[in-house]
């Protein structure tokens, strides 16, 4: 009796697919499918022109800035709730200072409001070990709470022509500044989380911080300094809020953080920590975009556009699993 041998392309694919982590892959698969979704249903609303590409991109610039940060702190077992109100609070401060004081002053005034707030959430998360989510929490309301004080609600104009072509304004050639601005935080992001120490040690204390100090790793160290780093890159992101839009208000990042979350989740890293993906956090964070370009090119309405993306929030806590 002869036994036909199976077929080795069926027996490839089958391998194949049953070793994918779909949970990790999801995201490039979801994004490749709604862009071609959008193509087709959207072309004629100029979906697919290069101007509206590109404003994707810009739009999205600031939540792929924060998401990179973000990936290593939630990589780490933490969130950081608070990275739109610093975003906010950042816009206002660089926006006052560079106009009473100049351009250099600004711009360092900015990152230190982030890296103060910054700091202490990472104290208070590291060494008094109050749950991060709560710390954050508390600091959204007060970080949006203090930039609204501090202007009276009032815009504050930037007229410096030199930031706002450095900060979000400005192209490189044909290309975007806010486009550069985004590889350069993936690019130093994607680096650090897979070819440093540093990063190795992220995603051990993530995973398990009792084995990770046992190796002599100091987890209460990472964990400040990954909201640390946090806090001041959502102050960058606020400072690229500034230069695009060419004020600071205290409305800049808000609620943004669950935006930046669902990006991250999406992108492969894990909820629980441990594992962290810097390239699937860039297409989480363009998917997020996607969606948004595409629902108001659709036509549908806030009320629509809203109960759209907290589906996908859930969606993205749904896909995150313990290692």
């Amino acid at each position: 009796m002869s036994i036909s041998a199976p077929k080795s392309g069926e027996s490839s694919v089958t391998r194949f697919l049953a070793r994918m982590d779909w949970r990790s892959n999801v995201i490039y698969v979801a994004f490749i499918l709604v862009f071609i979704l959008f193509a087709i249903t959207l072309g004629d609303s100029g979906f697919l022109s290069t101007n509206n590409l590109l404003n994707i991109v810009r739009q999205t610039a600031t939540i792929s800035v924060m998401a990179v940060a973000m990936t290593f702190v939630i990589a780490n077992a933490e969130i950081d709730l608070s990275v739109g109100s610093v975003a906010g609070l950042a816009s206002v401060i660089t926006a006052i200072t560079v106009t009473n004081f100049g351009l250099i002053p600004g711009v360092l005034a900015g990152l230190a409001s982030g890296a103060a707030i910054g700091a202490v959430n990472g104290a208070l998360v590291a060494w008094l070990r109050v749950p991060s989510f709560l710390v954050t929490l508390g600091m959204l309301g007060l970080a949006a709470g203090l930039a609204q004080w501090i202007t009276g609600s009032a815009p504050q104009p930037i007229t410096d022509s030199t930031y706002v072509q450095i900060f979000g304004g400005g192209n490189l050639g044909p290309i975007p500044g806010l486009l550069v601005w985004t590889a350069l935080a993936v690019a130093t992001g994607w680096v650090v989380m897979n070819r440093t120490s540093y990063g190795r040690r992220v995603l051990a204390t993530g995973g398990n911080p009792t084995a990770a100090a046992y190796t002599g790793i100091r987890t209460a160290r990472i964990k400040f300094s990954v909201l640390l780093t946090s806090g001041i890159v959502a102050a960058l992101a606020g400072m690229l809020y500034a230069g695009r839009l060419e004020s600071g208000r205290f409305q800049w990042g808000q609620g943004d953080e669950l935006t930046v979350i669902a990006a991250v989740i999406l992108g492969g890293t894990s909820l629980f920590g441990g594992r962290g993906a810097i390239i699937g956090t860039l297409f989480g964070s363009l998917f997020m975009g996607l969606v948004n370009n595409g629902l108001i090119l659709a036509g549908l309405d806030v009320a629509q556009q809203q109960v759209i993306r907290g589906a996908i929030i859930i969606a993205a806590v749904a896909l995150s699993r313990k290692k």
